[in-house]
């Protein structure tokens, strides 16, 4: 059975940011290991993260960023739907997370992902069965 992470926003950021090279050439080398074996999952809610960052945080055109977006493809995504919505809801409250946080862990869970690739929580913390990982430590 092929293996799942989910893509949190800010490693896909890092990818691209010019400003820290250490976090972009790590990042940069944890997607190029994901294969065939290993498939990436990211959701609708990244895809628009993404693009708000790239082209608030880092300037970018935002051409370039849609190409980047489309090149997201390869990546098995899951869209965010009113169920996936109400259960983050109760995710955040029972984890007391915030509700963005909740939606990415929820849509990881949706997917049937073992980690979520992110900074934004606590690295080795298991929350609805999904693992968090700093992939950048």
């Amino acid at each position: 059975m092929m293996s799942k992470i989910f893509i949190d926003t800010n490693i896909l950021i890092y990818s691209m940011d010019r400003f820290n090279p250490e976090k972009q050439k790590l990042s940069r080398c944890k997607l190029k290991a994901l294969d065939k074996d290993v498939k990436g999952v990211i959701s609708t809610q990244v895809m628009q993260e993404f693009y708000v960052a790239a082209t608030r945080k880092l300037h970018a055109d935002p051409l370039i960023v849609k190409d980047i977006i489309n090149s997201f493809g390869k990546f098995e995504t899951v869209l965010i739907q009113p169920e996936i919505i109400k259960e983050a809801i109760d995710c955040g409250i029972i984890n007391r997370l915030s509700f963005w946080d909740a939606l990415i862990v929820t849509a990881a869970e949706s997917a049937h992902c073992e980690k979520l690739w992110t900074e934004d929580l606590n690295s080795g913390q298991v929350i609805r069965g999904v693992c968090i990982e700093n992939p950048l430590q």
